[in-house]
């Protein structure tokens, strides 16, 4: 498996527990793609490009000129994301029950557990 194909697996179960309204799920199924999402992301060096928009302010003119460059995340990156997803979900309930929030401990496993069939793939 590619970590493509994780990734589009991860979307599609997204959208099946969106239908099926399974909350904890869909937590952290989100949460873990925007966690993706955001590790692909490369800090820019150079400010954007002074056209702007005449229409619409802030906004840039021409195709692309927004655009900014992804990095490319192996399986393995993609996994080391979700086992990180995982423990700050764990350590989060630890506390939780620390507090005498069992409910919001247990919620927090059960979103924990909705990845472990992706480190698995």
């Amino acid at each position: 498996m590619t970590a493509d194909a994780l990734r589009a697996r991860l979307r599609t179960d997204l959208g099946a527990a969106m239908k099926t309204r399974h909350r904890d799920a869909v937590t952290a199924l989100r949460t873990a793609l925007a966690a993706i999402d955001n590790a692909e992301a490369v800090p820019t060096a150079a400010p954007p490009p002074d056209a702007t928009s005449e229409h619409i302010g802030g906004a840039h003119a021409g195709l692309g000129a927004a655009e900014a460059a992804r990095r490319e995340l192996s399986l393995e990156d993609v996994r080391a994301l979700l086992r990180e997803q995982q423990r700050e979900r764990r350590a989060e309930a630890l506390r939780y029950d620390s507090l005498g929030r069992s409910d919001a401990a247990d919620r927090l496993r059960r979103e924990a557990e909705t990845l472990d069939p992706y480190l698995e793939l």
